[in-house]
């Protein structure tokens, strides 16, 4: 499958402009997806706090790659919305992810896929190594989900 551009795919998922934070979706299948992105070294990225981008805003970029995953798996663009309903086993191995030189490389694995319930495994790598990793469970669909 041919890698996708932000272009392609942000109809897919709910954050638009600077808050789409993935620039590419590299492979995915029924089980996960592999993102890409640079956002990490923009000075305008949303997620910037005091100048820095801290390793735990790399939650949001596995939540981004989640929902992408979930648009392209399900092939609708009205799949159904979800809330992160926990984020678990978080390991920040570095501080900050601005000061990363290299290309975020963002891994979301399907865990489970019940009804309304997800759980995937995710990693946020860059320059070689595990950045953060840990696990986030979604809820899908339902009342005051949008």
């Amino acid at each position: 499958m041919p890698t996708l551009t932000q272009a392609q795919f942000a109809v897919l998922i709910p954050q638009r402009d600077a808050m789409c934070l993935l620039d590419t979706a590299d492979s995915w299948d029924s089980g996960g997806i592999v993102c890409g992105s640079m956002s990490h070294r923009r000075i305008d990225n949303p997620l910037r706090y005091r100048g820095r981008l801290p390793a735990v805003a790399g939650i949001e970029y596995a939540a981004q790659a989640m929902a992408l995953h979930g648009a392209l798996a399900s092939q609708r663009q009205d799949a159904s919305p979800g809330m992160l309903a926990s984020v678990r086993n978080v390991l920040l191995h570095v501080a900050r992810l601005d000061d990363i030189a290299e290309r975020l490389t963002v891994t979301a694995r399907q865990l489970v896929a019940q009804q309304r319930h997800l759980l995937y495994a995710f990693t946020v790598a860059g320059g070689g190594r595990v950045l953060l990793e840990g696990r986030i469970a979604v809820v899908l669909g339902g009342e005051g989900l949008a």
